[in-house]
């Protein structure tokens, strides 16, 4: 690109995030793997995110639970690991090779040289690197034997995986870990074993697994400048600092990966400089009316990059994230957030727009109709968030 960056002002990246983030009415999907596609990732750590980020974001949310299960359960057009940040998180399927090779094999190495270290040092020696590799050749063989698995029963087929240790003695948060524990994780990260279904309902947070396909080898940087495109698509313009923290990268691998990916700078307000992806610095059609959207904690609008001011109000986030800058659920008018909503005991879906948020009655009656399309597909399913914000709390105990 050459001259002047074209500017992108805060009316066209909330146009953007409407229409990129299938927010728009008119821009809502059909299924969850369009919702996925869309959204590159869904934040897995709250099992219930990934339905409520669908569900907000379909068409026809009356079958929200059943599809998304297919998709993750059935065709596995949909697959949780770990990718960015050492999070777990959801990605279409066909993705999941690129976030292997871009992200989680760094990742991998670390976490698996974590275990040893902390077995080793731990046990005083006695659970060695030998040990552990003998007891995980067994727990896999055990796994690939019954097809899917709990941890418990795979402890009752290798009962050495129960062995514990000592965790950072003296320290604040010391403890003691089991083998089994931190022994599924690494597998989990280095792409060897992938969640299958839960215990419990969708709401459940104990996973069965099963052993993982392997993944095709993939160049890391070629690996890097497509995830970073896919992410630029669907959230761009982004700064340095965006693109930094939602990949957990060094800011090199930052730099290199927007250099290959032949993405493109604008200019955006406060004299920031942001990318887009190459070809997609043109202008953007409005989303036709304002939407409303009720979206969950974790949702990957809210939580796709740390400077958020042009979409939520600084003055909002004390009542709408937690300590460790987790967000709660979050109500959207027209691309920015305008209050929370949380559900009470009973199933009721309620909402609130903080004093200053003066939207208008158009905007209360979408605002309400949504809460109500949540509520009905919900059904008697209680959802609490994973991570607990004060709006939340205080919403659900009213």
């Amino acid at each position: 690109m050459t001259g002047k960056p074209r500017h992108i002002g805060v009316a066209e990246r909330r146009a953007r995030l409407g229409l990129r983030q299938r927010l728009a009415g008119a821009a809502r999907g059909t299924t969850p793997e369009e919702v996925a596609d869309s959204l590159v990732a869904l934040h897995g750590t709250d099992p219930a995110t990934v339905y409520l980020a669908v569900g907000a974001r379909l068409a026809d949310a009356g079958e929200t639970v059943a599809q998304v299960e297919r998709a993750l359960y059935e065709d596995r057009s949909l697959v949780r690991m770990h990718g960015m940040r050492h999070t777990v998180f959801v990605f279409p399927s066909a993705l999941a090779a690129v976030v292997h090779a871009s992200t989680a094999l760094d990742i991998a190495a670390k976490a698996r040289a974590g275990l040893v270290k902390d077995m080793t040092s731990g046990s005083g020696g006695r659970l060695t690197e030998a040990w552990l590799d003998e007891v995980e050749a067994s727990a896999l063989a055990a796994l690939a034997r019954r097809g899917q698995a709990t941890v418990n029963e795979l402890t009752g087929d290798e009962p050495r995986l129960k062995e514990q240790f000592p965790y950072a003695a003296g320290k604040s948060y010391e403890g003691v870990h089991t083998v089994s524990s931190r022994l599924m994780r690494v597998l989990g990260v280095e792409g060897r074993v992938v969640r299958g279904r839960p215990l419990g309902s969708w709401t459940s947070s104990q996973f069965r697994w099963a052993i993982a396909p392997p993944y095709p080898e993939l160049p890391p940087a070629e690996a890097r400048s497509e995830l970073l495109n896919r992410w630029l698509m669907a959230c761009g313009p982004a700064t340095e600092a965006d693109l930094k923290w939602w990949t957990g990268w060094k800011v090199t691998d930052v730099r290199r990966a927007l250099a290959a990916s032949g993405a493109v700078a604008v200019s955006l307000d406060d004299g920031l400089t942001g990318y887009v992806a190459a070809g997609d610095d043109g202008p953007v059609d409005e989303p036709g009316a304002p939407w409303a959207a009720l979206l969950p904690a974790l949702d990957p609008a809210p939580m796709s990059r740390p400077e958020r001011d042009w979409y939520l109000e600084p003055s909002l986030r004390p009542a709408l994230f937690d300590r460790s800058g987790n967000v709660g659920p979050t109500v959207w008018w027209d691309g920015r957030v305008v209050g929370g909503w949380a559900q009470r005991p009973d199933g009721e879906i309620v909402w609130r727009l903080p004093a200053g948020q003066d939207v208008g009655r158009e905007a209360r009656d979408a605002i309400a109709a949504e809460a109500e399309r949540l509520r009905a597909w919900v059904g008697d399913t209680r959802i609490t968030p994973r991570f607990r914000t004060p709006l939340e709390r205080e919403l659900s105990a009213e």
